[in-house]
């Protein structure tokens, strides 16, 4: 196990974790245990592709918007 010395307001950290974490946005949870390093999920990359397969579409989407206006009238 590798241990570290935290100075000042930065933290190094072991290759093989920069590695895994590298470009993403990370946070630092401080659990009962000891701290969690969880990379933050992309909520808009996580909804991608959520409608695929059904019969949801940009085109459905503006004609139902239209009729709601209509009715507003």
């Amino acid at each position: 196990m590798e241990t570290l010395v935290v100075e000042g307001e930065h933290i190094n950290l072991p290759k093989h974790i920069l590695r895994k974490f590298k470009g993403k946005q990370i946070e630092l949870l401080e659990t009962g245990e000891g701290i969690l390093l969880r990379p933050v999920e992309d909520s808009i990359k996580k909804a991608r592709g959520i409608l695929k397969g059904s019969r949801f579409n940009t085109k459905t989407y503006f004609e139902q918007k239209r009729k709601e206006k209509e009715l507003e009238k």
